[in-house]
C-alpha cells in the first residue's frame, strides 16, 4: 500500500486552502484524500507494534487504531451539531467493517487459497457479540416508536436519557469482553498466529518509540483533516450532488476504514485469516460497544446530546449484515464466494443510501 502515500500531497494541500479560504468542495476532497494515507500510516505503525504480541492483542489494536480514524471525524462532526451525520457514521463504521473489510479480505485472500481456517472458538465468540450489539442499538429506535404513541411532547428527552444509560452498559459489555479476550480465556483464544507473527512480518521493525511516534503524528494530522472535512461538509454535498446521509454512512467510514482495509486483507493474502477476522470481527464489535457510547457520552460534555435512535434502513442493514457476517464464520473457514456475499450486501446497501431522498 506504499503508492497510497502518494495521496499526502494533498494534506499540505488542503491546510492551504483552509489557510486562504479557498473553495469548501475542494477542501473537502482534499481532506478526504489526505485522511486516506494517514489511515493507512496509522495502520502501519499499529501493525508494527501488533507484530509483537500476537494475533489476539495485535488485532485488537489494529482494530482500535482503525478505529480512531472515524472517531476522529465523528467527535469533530459531534462539535458541529451535526448528529445524523455522527449517528449515520457509526451504523456505518459497522456496515463497513463487517461486510466491506472483511469481505475483501475473505474475497481476496479466497483468490490465492481455495480454503482458508481460522478460530471459531474466538470467531464465534465475537459473533455473539455482533448480534448483542445489533440488539442493544435496536433497543433506542424500537423505544423512540413506542414512546412517541405514549408521551410525543417527553421523548426527545427520553431518547436521550436511554442512550446515555445505553452507552454506559455498552462500555461496561465491551471492558467485560476486552477481560474475557485478554485474561480470563487468553489461553483458549489464542492461536497459531500468536508464534510466528514476528517472523513473517514483511521488512524491518520499527522500535516501539518510533511506532508510537508515527502513529502519533498522524493522529494528529488526521485530526486536522477531519475538522476540515467537516467544517465543509454541508457546501461540498451540496456541490457534488451527494446527501450527509450518503456522506455519513459510506463515504466517511471507507476513508476510515483505509487502515483496517490493508491490514485484514494483508493478513488474507498471507493465510493469516485469525488475524484478519480478529481485526474486521473486532473492530465491529468496537465500533458498537465503545465507539457509538464514546460519542454519546461525548455529546454530554461538549453540550450537543445525542441519542442512539436510528432510521429503519439503518436498523435492517445492520441486521442484515450482522445475519450474513454470522453466516460467514459459523464453519470455522472461508472462501472466495463468502467474500462476494458480503461485498454484494454491502454494494445494495450502499446503492439504496445513495438513492435515499433527503427530507
Amino acid at each position: 500500500m506504499k503508492w497510497l502515500n502518494a495521496l499526502l500531497i494533498f494534506l499540505p494541500i488542503a491546510v492551504f486552502l483552509e489557510i486562504t479560504h479557498g473553495n469548501p468542495t475542494l477542501i473537502f476532497i482534499s481532506a478526504c484524500l489526505a485522511i486516506l494515507p494517514l489511515a493507512g500510516i496509522m495502520g502501519n505503525a499499529t501493525e508494527q507494534l501488533a507484530v509483537r504480541a500476537g494475533s489476539t492483542v495485535g488485532g485488537l489494536l489494529n482494530a482500535t487504531f482503525g478505529n480512531a480514524t472515524e472517531l476522529i471525524i465523528a467527535f469533530f462532526a459531534l462539535q458541529a451539531g451535526k448528529l445524523e451525520v455522527v449517528k449515520a457514521s457509526i451504523i456505518g463504521s459497522i456496515l463497513g467493517n463487517l461486510l466491506l473489510v472483511m469481505g475483501l479480505a475473505v474475497f481476496l485472500g479466497g483468490l490465492k487459497y481455495k480454503e482458508q481456517k481460522f478460530n471459531l472458538k474466538s470467531a464465534s465468540t465475537i459473533a455473539s457479540l455482533l448480534t448483542i450489539s445489533l440488539i442493544a442499538l435496536s433497543i433506542p429506535t424500537i423505544f423512540d416508536l413506542s414512546a412517541r404513541a405514549v408521551a410525543p411532547e417527553l421523548v426527545a428527552q427520553l431518547d436521550v436519557n436511554l442512550s446515555d444509560a445505553a452507552a454506559v452498559v455498552l462500555i461496561i459489555m465491551y471492558v467485560a469482553y476486552i477481560l474475557f479476550t485478554l485474561r480470563t480465556h487468553k489461553d483458549i483464544l489464542s492461536t497459531s498466529d500468536d508464534e510466528g507473527t514476528h517472523d513473517e512480518h514483511d521488512g524491518p521493525l520499527w522500535s516501539v518509540p518510533v511506532a508510537v511516534g508515527v502513529l502519533a503524528a498522524a493522529t494528529i494530522g488526521v485530526a486536522f483533516m477531519s475538522e476540515f472535512l467537516v467544517g465543509t461538509l454541508e457546501a461540498a454535498t451540496a456541490s457534488l450532488g451527494l446527501t450527509e446521509f450518503f456522506v455519513g454512512l459510506i463515504l466517511i467510514p471507507i476513508i476510515g476504514n483505509a487502515a483496517e482495509h490493508a491490514a485484514a486483507v494483508m493478513f488474507a493474502l498471507r493465510n493469516k485469516m485469525d488475524l484478519s477476522m480478529t481485526i474486521s470481527l473486532g473492530s465491529t464489535v468496537q465500533v458498537a460497544l465503545l465507539v457509538a457510547p464514546l460519542l454519546v457520552l461525548a455529546g454530554l460534555i461538549v453540550g450537543k446530546p445525542m441519542n442512539l435512535v436510528v432510521t429503519p434502513l439503518e436498523l435492517i442493514a445492520i441486521g442484515a449484515a450482522v445475519l450474513i457476517g454470522n453466516s460467514v464464520v459459523r464453519d470455522g473457514e472461508t472462501n472466495w464466494l463468502e467474500g462476494v456475499l458480503l461485498l454484494g450486501v454491502y454494494a445494495i446497501l450502499a446503492f439504496a443510501v445513495f438513492f435515499y431522498p433527503v427530507a
